[in-house]
């Protein structure tokens, strides 16, 4: 039982082609909702600078992927302070913009898994 778990847990093993995948996969997400989350807060902002938020948060959680809780706070620390120098903008205003990109990044994860999920359900 206790093997079990830990499997569970821990990393997969994947070569450099998996690992190169899964940090695209996760900086594009990024990148897509910290653009929704800036546009929400600033109105209107050109993408380019999403793109400079979003591989940082992806580099971290995939590094640190098996210190589950210490990876969470040190990729919303550095997404902190990436939206307040690559936005150019107050702690206050820098604090809700990460909000709400932690938010929207927790939904697009749980429509994809449940999507995923429910097409697992599907007859063949």
């Amino acid at each position: 039982m206790t093997a079990s778990v830990l499997a569970q847990v821990s990393p997969a093993a994947g070569g450099p082609l998996a690992y190169a995948g899964t940090f695209l996969l996760a900086a594009g997400v990024y990148s897509l909702t910290a653009h929704i989350a800036a546009r929400n807060v600033l109105g209107d902002v050109p993408i380019k600078r999403a793109l400079l938020v979003g591989p940082a948060p992806a580099v971290i959680s995939l590094l640190l992927q098996q210190y589950g809780p210490l990876a969470f706070v040190l990729a919303v620390a550095v997404d902190f302070v990436l939206i307040r120098y690559v936005y150019r903008i107050k702690a206050r205003t820098t604090a809700l913009v990460t909000f709400i990109h932690i938010v929207v990044s927790i939904l697009v994860l749980f429509v994809v898994l449940s999507a995923y999920r429910l097409a697992g359900t599907a007859p063949v």
